[in-house]
């Protein structure tokens, strides 16, 4: 039985900062995969890299292209440092870097944190780019995560991701789907930060808030919920369709939060019960939003009787997707299938990541 050692590394929609993992990941079966993570951290990015981060859709090519090197340098950095202070040892770094554009009805979808620069300050093998191949195949790059819910967390009917955006993954008439439902932190984090907050811990007050029938109505509307799966979005349609509805409400900052959580939590409740195959269902809900108490209580009273939610350990809630993305680089290095079409809607299967050793 081999273990690889991996460092897993991600940075979300919700630019909350850089999640590193240390992983020991290892195959059980021909369909299940184990897992530890003995070292996690989350590296809070500057004010300044944040705001780089969060405005590099807007770049020109000429500076999103020393965005991408720079936090390539970056994050080679940060692994280094953790490397060193944990003293590990380790086989390779698995990143997604922060993704900058994602538009896969155009062919495109683009991640900074430059693997060779990665691998050149860290001084260690690189996978990344884990998007690209599978956008190239007609897919839409996205949700990646459900390969780890395959093959780490079976034992759950549905897995729930509660970054930035709210994505879901199922087994269903013997495949894996997966989707991006829609909203999650992103609009509840804009809104905090109208009041500089830089969230609304525990939801408390979002829970002293009262439904703002007009704001809930039209998110209901919105076109995306009406296409089919698979799909997926991203910051460019909450830019473009979410922020507009918030400037133009005249909602306090407590009503607009409590609306957003009713509205989300709907929406994940319908994915739900329009997917079940059995009469009682269990729901792993990992990512920052697993922490919102309001959110979570919200979601448990729409989805009663039928599913249970569980919350797991607040390590798992916060680094699954930087375990996963180690579990993906695994797969690449072992030449298996680690981005599902069934997920995608990719023209096939793929094996995803481009690898790089460091050049200086």
């Amino acid at each position: 039985m081999n273990t690889y050692k991996i460092l897993g590394m991600m940075s979300g929609t919700s630019l909350d900062g850089l999640d590193i993992a240390y992983c020991h990941i290892w195959q059980e079966t021909e369909t299940l995969w184990n897992f530890k993570i003995l070292e996690a951290e989350t590296i809070s990015y500057s004010p300044a890299l944040k705001l780089q981060l969060k405005n590099a859709i807007y770049l020109s090519d000429s500076a999103h292209e020393a965005l991408d090197k720079a936090y390539g340098i970056w994050l080679g950095e940060q692994a280094k440092a953790f490397i060193q202070k944990n003293n590990l040892d380790i086989d390779f770094i698995a990143s997604h870097g922060h993704t900058s554009h994602h538009r896969p009805e155009e062919g495109y979808t683009f991640q900074l944190g430059n693997g060779q620069e990665l691998a050149n300050s860290s001084r260690q093998k690189v996978v990344c780019d884990f998007r690209s191949l599978d956008v190239k195949l007609g897919g839409q790059g996205a949700p990646l995560v459900p390969i780890g819910d395959e093959l780490l967390f079976s034992d759950y009917n549905f897995c729930l991701n509660l970054g930035g955006i709210s994505n879901i993954s199922f087994q269903k008439d013997g495949e894996r789907i997966a989707y991006d439902i829609g909203l999650a932190n992103m609009p509840l984090n804009y809104i905090t930060q109208k009041i500089n907050l830089e969230y609304d811990k525990g939801g408390t007050l979002a829970a002293s808030g009262v439904l703002n029938d007009t704001l809930h109505s039209q998110l209901d509307k919105l076109e995306y919920y009406k296409l089919p799966f698979p799909k997926s979005t991203g910051y460019e349609w909450f830019s473009k369709e979410i922020i507009p509805l918030i400037e133009e409400s005249k909602a306090s900052v407590e009503d607009l939060l409590h609306t957003f959580i009713q509205h989300n939590t709907s929406k994940i409740a319908l994915a739900i019960t329009e997917n079940m195959e059995k009469k009682v269902n269990t729901l792993l809900v990992c990512g920052g939003g697993a922490l919102n108490d309001f959110f979570i209580e919200t979601l448990r009273e729409k989805l009663l009787p039928h599913t249970e939610v569980i919350i797991p350990s607040k390590q798992l809630i916060n680094f699954k997707e930087a375990l996963v993305f180690g579990l993906m680089g695994v797969l690449k290095m072992e030449g298996k299938t680690n981005v599902l079409s069934s997920v995608t809607g990719a023209s096939n299967d793929s094996c995803s990541g481009v690898v790089f050793s460091p050049s200086m």
